[in-house]
């Protein structure tokens, strides 16, 4: 049987507290599920000879995508102040979405909506975020006869203890709608994979390119949100639309979805 993993990312702020920011406002789960024998045998090689292209990125130094980092212009992607090379390379990435089969799922939650509706008792945001984006991505797993695991980037000693008991708990107790054997059938651990930056793993960087845009999406598309900007990452959009996850064509709550 096929495994499975899902690699998480956030945009936004993941705290309690709300303002009228939307970066403060609105935290967002992007999670990106590939096949893991496809990350090993096409995917992560392709990534890296990206990476050799634009950045002469070296196995004993390998460079780490960023979006930030990226987008900033600054070492080590100093070549992308160059707009010529900034093309080739945006062009480069966009054929490399096209190319590379990957499904998509992300949870918005709007949290001053969530406090507002919960004025006594406060889910956690991410935690909450956490458990409704395991519920489809158990759904994924069981519709494609096949299982999996999770994995997110390392935030630091403190806080990854915190997301592993708080993981290990929801696959334990289950959630409001899935019971614990029914989560643990497909999942291939009930522990939450924590992997540092430096571990340049390829499914976190892909996860962590899209989270923005995949936010975009959302903001678009359900909450209709206006923005008669062009940015690149409606460049990004076109490329990883038809990869959102779909249940008999239906995106929203399933590939997308927002909370409360």
């Amino acid at each position: 049987m096929k495994k499975y993993r899902i690699y998480i990312d956030e945009t936004g702020n993941s705290d309690l507290k709300a303002s009228g920011n939307e970066n403060h406002q609105y935290l967002c789960l992007a999670g990106v599920i590939m096949d893991l024998d496809y990350v090993r045998e096409i995917f992560q090689p392709k990534l890296e000879e990206l990476k050799r292209n634009f950045f002469d990125s070296h196995p004993d130094d390998p460079i780490i995508l960023h979006r930030k980092e990226l987008m900033s212009g600054k070492h080590p992607f100093k070549s992308l102040n160059n707009s010529i090379i900034r093309d080739e390379f945006n062009n480069a990435f966009l054929r490399l979405l096209e190319e590379t089969d990957f499904t998509i799922i992300a949870v918005l939650i709007d949290k001053l909506e969530h406090n507002e509706g919960y004025s006594t008792w406060k889910y956690d945001p991410y935690h909450y975020s956490q458990e409704i984006l395991v519920e489809r991505y158990r759904l994924f797993l069981h519709l494609n006869n096949v299982k999996g695991d999770v994995m997110i980037e390392s935030r630091g000693g403190a806080e990854d203890m915190r997301l592993k008991k708080s993981f290990h708990k929801l696959i334990e107790n289950g959630t409001q709608y899935l019971k614990s054997e029914e989560i643990k059938q497909v999942f291939t651990s009930v522990q939450l994979k924590v992997k540092p930056k430096t571990a340049n793993v390829a499914g976190l960087q892909l996860a962590d390119l899209l989270a923005h845009p995949i936010r975009r999406w959302i903001f678009k598309n359900i909450l209709l949100k206006e923005d008669h900007k062009s940015t690149f990452a409606d460049e990004i959009l076109t490329r990883i639309e038809p990869k959102l996850f779909k249940v008999k064509g239906k995106i929203q709550g399933y590939g997308a979805k927002k909370l409360p």
